[in-house]
């Protein structure tokens, strides 16, 4: 019986492992970045792919120059939206109350699973593929209960003989050697 659970622990978490992708899936889209942002991390990007293949220093230098300005505009960028959110929280329409909902609540991600055919996306589509999986894993395992009873039904019928008596003095030198 241990055998069997941990075979079907075993064959659920290697299941589950290989079917959940490594990369999350975005649950809500973001605010889009502007093109003034856009149009300097395109260029960057580019110069990075080039520096890989020569990795000249001088490559490095504008690479890491191109980095760090991304960077910041990035920073601002987040910076304003932030602040522009605070701006709006009022009071009176529950936009404060909502801001703590969504700042205090920590979202449970819901993953695909990868199957052999596809990706499965609904709690239904899930259960099925792993039924399947499961049933691929195990088979019914027919249990054969009449040789057992023929076998305890011979060993209480067989006759019994009376056990050799040993004398102590026997058990004295076999302990003495």
């Amino acid at each position: 019986m241990d055998t069997w659970i941990e075979t079907f622990s075993g064959a659920v978490l290697k299941a589950l492992a290989t079917s959940i992708p490594n990369c999350r899936p975005r649950d809500h889209t973001r605010p889009r970045i502007s093109a003034y942002i856009q149009d300097t991390i395109r260029p960057k990007t580019r110069l990075r792919m080039q520096w890989k293949i020569t990795l000249d220093p001088a490559l490095t230098a504008e690479v890491n120059r191109l980095q760090k300005s991304v960077t910041r505009r990035l920073n601002e960028w987040s910076n304003d939206q932030w602040s522009a959110r605070h701006e709006a929280i009022c009071p009176e329409d529950q936009s404060l109350w909502q801001m703590t909902k969504w700042v205090m609540s920590v979202p449970t991600p819901t993953l695909p699973l990868v199957t052999p055919g596809k990706l499965v996306l609904s709690d239904s589509e899930k259960a099925e593929a792993i039924a399947e999986n499961l049933e691929a894993h195990f088979q019914q395992v027919p249990i054969v209960i009449e040789t057992g009873d023929v076998a305890l039904k011979s060993y209480f019928l067989s006759p019994v003989s009376e056990p050799d008596v040993t004398t102590p003095e026997q058990v004295h030198e076999a302990i003495r050697g």
